[in-house]
């Protein structure tokens, strides 16, 4: 099982302010290593490489024990969307005046529903 993971540029990297290694993910998760990269693979989560090494989380992707709830389904609206991992990635941490904050402020205050209509407008 390969895991494809694209290489992040600096301006994206410094968009967020903490990020946790697959094992990180794992342990935050309860979960064996094998199962965090099928959490990448599925798309339920998004890592990304920095530098060497293996991917890299944000860590505001995680809640507590669980990924970000409204997380998944954005990630997948932005790939249906055309958009790649780092572009996905991008867009989740710049901020919109018109939200306010970034998307991925919007979801973590519960706000995922209005970030996923943005996201499904992307692709048209």
């Amino acid at each position: 099982m390969t895991l494809s993971v694209a290489q992040i540029d600096r301006e994206t990297d410094q968009l967020v302010s903490e990020w946790l290694t697959l094992p990180e993910v794992a342990r935050r998760l309860d979960l064996s290593i094998g199962r965090a990269k099928q959490l990448l693979k599925d798309h339920k989560l998004l890592g990304v490489r920095r530098g060497g090494g293996g991917p890299q989380v944000p860590a505001v992707f995680l809640d507590g024990k669980d990924v970000m709830k409204g997380l998944p389904g954005t990630l997948t609206v932005l790939q249906d969307a055309g958009y790649d991992d780092v572009e996905s990635l991008r867009w989740l941490f710049t901020p919109d005046e018109s939200l306010p904050g970034s998307p991925i402020e919007a979801i973590k205050a519960g706000r995922h529903t209005e970030v996923k209509r943005r996201a499904q407008a992307l692709g048209f």
